[in-house]
């Protein structure tokens, strides 16, 4: 594993740790999330950010992992749809299980999902955030598992649009876990620990499943996969009905239309 892959690996950990960055150049007065009081009750801005979030996934589990689990499946003693569709399916069950296991509050919501807990809503906001950032580094993972495994044509670029892509849409979710502990009286050092910690997990997880990739080789095609049907789950499941409630749905589309163009001209110019 080179430096220049870990680097790569960390970007979307910078990403969070940037947006948790902001408590620090907030007054007091306004350390709220931006546009938190609007008249349709809702926050447009947050909307915006989920919608590019959504977007972003959506477009990375497509050009990032889907399509090249596809070719790397081409020539096998399988169907070339067989590896990426077993894969994609374990992918959405991992993640569906994570979401019954884990005590956690998706943002806007005021009942946890998840086994009973005694932990603050702070605290299981942070672990939603943590849970949908493991896919997330799960996913720069194996697209650089390919990459030092030299199939599928997968190059160091095309990893490294996936890692960038998935570092700026993680900027808005340390703002989203930082900005509200410091408006409710928290200080901005430990608001801003608890942002960045919260996309702690993915450099974990790229890590883990780069060392584990490299014993199974023939199985890089199901976690190319795995790692896109656990985006998508979180997708469809939290950020997109997030992103599109209330009256001003039409903001969270076009977050999610700029997400997704953004992160598909990334992997189409450094693919």
């Amino acid at each position: 594993m080179t430096a220049e892959m870990i680097i790569g690996m960390l970007l979307p950990f910078f990403g969070t740790t940037l947006g948790a960055s902001c408590v620090f150049f907030m007054r007091k007065k306004k350390c709220a999330p931006v546009c938190a009081e609007l008249p349709d009750g809702g926050n447009r801005m947050q909307r915006v950010l989920l919608g590019f979030a959504a977007g972003v996934m959506v477009a990375a589990s497509v050009w990032s992992l889907l399509i090249p689990a596809i070719e790397m499946s081409e020539g096998g003693p399988v169907p070339a749809f067989l590896p990426p569709a077993v894969g994609f399916a374990l992918g959405i069950l991992f993640l569906l299980l994570l979401d019954h296991l884990i005590p956690h509050l998706h943002i806007n919501e005021d009942a946890p999902e998840g086994p009973h807990s005694r932990l603050g809503r702070l605290s299981m906001l942070t672990l939603a955030v943590t849970l949908h950032n493991i896919p997330e580094g799960m996913a720069a993972g194996v697209v650089f598992a390919a990459v030092l495994s030299g199939k599928g044509g997968i190059q160091i670029t095309d990893a490294y649009a996936l890692a960038i892509g998935i570092a700026i849409q993680n900027f808005p979710e340390g703002a989203i876990i930082s900005l509200p502990m410091k408006s409710s009286g928290g200080s901005k050092g430990k608001a801003f620990l608890c942002g960045a910690l919260s996309g702690a997990v993915e450099p974990v997880a790229a890590i883990v499943t780069v060392l584990l990739s490299g014993l199974i080789v023939p199985v890089l095609p199901y976690l190319l996969a795995f790692a896109a049907g656990a985006m998508i789950y979180v997708v469809v499941e939290e950020l997109v009905p997030e992103s599109v409630k209330g009256a001003s749905s039409d903001f969270g589309t076009i977050g999610f239309s700029i997400g997704f163009l953004i992160m598909m001209i990334l992997d189409v110019a450094l693919g």
